[in-house]
C-alpha cells in the first residue's frame, strides 16, 4: 500500500512538472506653435493611426450635437435603403422639443420625407428634429430602445468612455464622451455609406426648391459665410454647441498627401469659436511642419536573436512586419529617430514566417512615435531529437524536480523505516 502511494506521488510530480514547461498605440505630442483655448483636443493622422497632439483625450466632456454621428450610425446600419424608406413625421416628437432650445432643420408635422433627407437634415443642419425623428423610427416608436443600440455601438467600437443619453445631444448630466471615443466613432462612420458625403456639404437643397436649403453650420467648409473661421484643407465633419458642452467640432482636413481627424471639445469664449479656431490652427500647423518620412524597410534586418532546437543553423533574422513611415518636423533627419528593440535572447523551434519574436520602438525627441513587430521571415523546423533532449535537460534541471527527489528519498527514508521497524517487532 505504502509503495502504491509512493509511486503515485512521484507519477504526479513528474506531470507537474512536465506540463508547467509547456504552458501596441501610436501616440506622440509635437511643439505647436499655439495655446489650445478649447479644454479637450486631439489630432490624428488617419494615414498611420498616429496621434499628433492630445489635450484632455480622455477627459469626460459633454458632446453636445455632436452625438448626431452616432446617431447616424444606428439609423445607416438598421435601414438598407435609405432612398425609398420614407418617414411621415410626428406632431407630438416635435412639441417634445419646445422650449429645449433645440437647434432645428425645418421638418414640418406630417410630411413624409425620406431617411436620406432626414440624414441631411442630422448632419448639414444638426436638427435635434430629424433625431428624434429618425431614433423614434428606428426604434419603432421607443427612442430609450435606439439610445440603447448607441450605446451597444460604442462598447462594440471600443469606447471607454461614453455614454448617451438622448440621440441628439440636447445636455444629461449621464450624456458624455470624451476626444479619444470621438475619433474611434468618427473614422468608424467614415467607412459607412453616404457619410462623409452628408457631412461635407455646405447647402442642400434635398428638402426641395421650395424651401429654405439646408445650410451647414461647420463654418470651417463655408467659403461664403466661414469668414475667419474658413480652412481650405477641410472636409466636414460636424459641429456642437450648448452652454455646458462649449463650443464641439470634429472635423477632417487632406492636404498634401496627409488626412488628419481633428476632435475640439470645450470652447468657452463669450466671442470666439474656440473649437473652430483651435482645429483650424491645428490643420494650419501640421500641413507647414510635419512630412512623413520613411524610417523601415521590411525587406531589412533589424536584429536577431539565437535559435534552439535547430541543426546547423543558431541564429534567425528579424524583420519589420512591414514598412513604416512616420509623421516628424520637416527639418528633423530620418536618423534622428532612435529605435529600440525588444528582442528575447533565444528562441525555441518550430517558427513559423511572419510569426512574431519581438517588436521595435520608434522614439524621437523622447516621445514614442510608433511601435512595430519584428517577424521570422522563413519557417523553420525542430530538431525531434534536439528537443527530446531539452525535454529531459528541463525535467531534471527543474526546481520541481529536485524538490520532488527530495520528497521521494525522504518517502523512501520513512518507508525503509517503517518496514525495519516492522520487521524488527
Amino acid at each position: 500500500m505504502t509503495k502504491k502511494i509512493l509511486y503515485s506521488f512521484i507519477i504526479c510530480i513528474y506531470t507537474l512538472i512536465f506540463f508547467s514547461e509547456n504552458i501596441i498605440t501610436n501616440s506622440t505630442n509635437f511643439n505647436i506653435d499655439f495655446e489650445p483655448a478649447c479644454e479637450a483636443l486631439l489630432l490624428v493622422n488617419l494615414d498611420t493611426d498616429s496621434t499628433i497632439y492630445s489635450k484632455n483625450a480622455d477627459k469626460r466632456l459633454s458632446p453636445a450635437s455632436i452625438t448626431k454621428i452616432m446617431t447616424f450610425i444606428i439609423v445607416s446600419e438598421n435601414i438598407s435603403d435609405i432612398e425609398n424608406t420614407t418617414v411621415t413625421i410626428k406632431k407630438e416628437l416635435l412639441d417634445s422639443l419646445l422650449g429645449t432650445g433645440s437647434s432645428l432643420s425645418g421638418i414640418k408635422a406630417n410630411e413624409t420625407l425620406s431617411i436620406n433627407q432626414l440624414l441631411h437634415c442630422l448632419l448639414i443642419k444638426s436638427g435635434n428634429d430629424a433625431a428624434i425623428t429618425l431614433a423614434d423610427f428606428v426604434g419603432n416608436g421607443d427612442i430609450d430602445s435606439f439610445v440603447k443600440m448607441m450605446n451597444e455601438k460604442a462598447i462594440e467600437l471600443g469606447c471607454t468612455d461614453t455614454h448617451f443619453m438622448n440621440p441628439h445631444g440636447l445636455h444629461d448630466d449621464n450624456h458624455y464622451t470624451t476626444a479619444t471615443d470621438l475619433i474611434k466613432i468618427t473614422k468608424y462612420a467614415m467607412t459607412l455609406p453616404n457619410f462623409v458625403d452628408i457631412t461635407s456639404k455646405v447647402t442642400s437643397y434635398i428638402l426641395w426648391e421650395n424651401r429654405y436649403p439646408l445650410v451647414t453650420t461647420n463654418s470651417l467648409i463655408d467659403p461664403i459665410r466661414g469668414g475667419k473661421y474658413y480652412c481650405k484643407y477641410v472636409k466636414g465633419i460636424k459641429t456642437g454647441s450648448d452652454s455646458i458642452a462649449g463650443k464641439c467640432l470634429v472635423s477632417s482636413a487632406t492636404a498634401k498627401g496627409y488626412t488628419y481627424l481633428c476632435v475640439a471639445l470645450g470652447g468657452f469664449s463669450p466671442t470666439e469659436n474656440d473649437a473652430m479656431l483651435d482645429s483650424k490652427r491645428m490643420y494650419e500647423w501640421v500641413f507647414k511642419n510635419l512630412e512623413l518620412k520613411p524610417i523601415l524597410d521590411k525587406s531589412k534586418p533589424l536584429g536577431e536573436t539565437k535559435l534552439n532546437l535547430v541543426f546547423k543553423k543558431d541564429s534567425l533574422q528579424l524583420f519589420p512586419s512591414h514598412d513604416c513611415s512616420v509623421l516628424l518636423p520637416k527639418n528633423v533627419n530620418p536618423s534622428s529617430v532612435d529605435i529600440k528593440l525588444n528582442i528575447p535572447n533565444i528562441v525555441n523551434a518550430p517558427i513559423k514566417s511572419g510569426q512574431k519574436i519581438g517588436t521595435a520602438t520608434l522614439s524621437y525627441a523622447n516621445t514614442i512615435l510608433s511601435t512595430i513587430d519584428l517577424v521570422a521571415t522563413e519557417d523553420i523546423n525542430r530538431s525531434n531529437i534536439l528537443f527530446i533532449i531539452y525535454i529531459i535537460k528541463n525535467i531534471f534541471s527543474s526546481i520541481w524536480f529536485k524538490i520532488a527527489i527530495t520528497i521521494a528519498i525522504i518517502l523512501i527514508a520513512v518507508y525503509i523505516f517503517y518496514i525495519f521497524k516492522i520487521n524488527a517487532h
